[in-house]
């Protein structure tokens, strides 16, 4: 990052946003480059590491949705670089697809830019703890003991296994599926208590970022680790909603 707070790569095709952006951004002391679609994204991602990426959805040619997708690809090096989607699509369904697909957080257009600084401070303080993006040089994502696990140790629970030292699933044709921090944790959370009833209080205090300012829904949470699972829709059969009470892993835990 050099002297600046950040390196932050803009996305964003509306030349008047993107300036405005760059101009108060620069003015905190974050270092910005904007571009205006996916090609100039991987482009500059291909010569630079980002701290954060804010993206806009209603790019040219390929969209932001489809963008983030791809940025997630499992040995990616810009894999866990936080996203913040920018958009003027600002209802529940959008929000919730973007952070399923792999964004870290949503702000909806036209917005104060005093929240997406704070957005984007209480992010980066997430990355540097958890190491998501690699700026600290080591992984301290994980305090508990049992998730600083043997770099060979598995967990195996219905059709899939975990691997916690690489931190992804496994599938049954030992297809390898990358999982964030937050999603890593929030799945050792029901590992470590299989088939009991884990309130979503208790999952928010495990999962909470305290020097975070804003808390996102648990429920968002747990329904992009599902969709890792591929156990989405009102069928779930691994991860289980308990009416009124929180959520449960319906599965007995097998350790390797």
């Amino acid at each position: 990052m050099g002297n600046s707070v950040a390196d932050i790569l803009i996305v964003e095709d509306e030349l008047e946003i993107s300036e405005l952006l760059e101009e108060n951004l620069n003015a905190l002391g974050f270092s910005t480059v904007a571009v205006s679609d996916g090609t100039g994204m991987f482009s500059e991602l291909s010569q630079k590491k980002y701290d954060i990426i804010l993206l806009d959805i209603m790019l040219p040619g390929e969209d932001g949705l489809s963008l983030c997708r791809r940025l997630r690809t499992p040995g990616a090096p810009y894999e866990r670089t936080p996203v913040i989607f920018l958009t003027a699509l600002g209802n529940l369904t959008d929000r919730v697809v973007g952070l399923e697909l792999g964004g870290d957080d949503y702000l909806a257009k036209p917005f104060e830019m005093r929240e997406l600084v704070a957005r984007i401070r209480a992010l980066l303080r997430r990355s540097k703890m958890s190491g998501l993006n690699g700026t600290n040089g080591k992984n301290d994502a994980l305090p508990d003991a049992e998730e600083s696990a043997p770099q060979c140790r598995l967990w195996k629970f219905g059709p899939w296994k975990v691997n916690t030292g690489a931190r992804h699933l496994i599938d049954e044709q030992g297809v390898t599926v990358a999982l964030s921090a937050m999603e890593f944790r929030l799945l050792m959370l029901f590992l470590r208590h299989p088939q009991q009833i884990i309130s979503r209080e208790s999952i928010l205090t495990h999962m909470a970022d305290r020097s975070d300012s804003y808390d996102r829904s648990i429920d968002v949470q747990v329904s992009r680790l599902r969709a890792k699972l591929r156990d989405s829709g009102r069928n779930a059969t691994l991860i289980r909603t308990m009416r009124g009470d929180g959520y449960m892993l319906a599965v007995p835990v097998e350790k390797g």
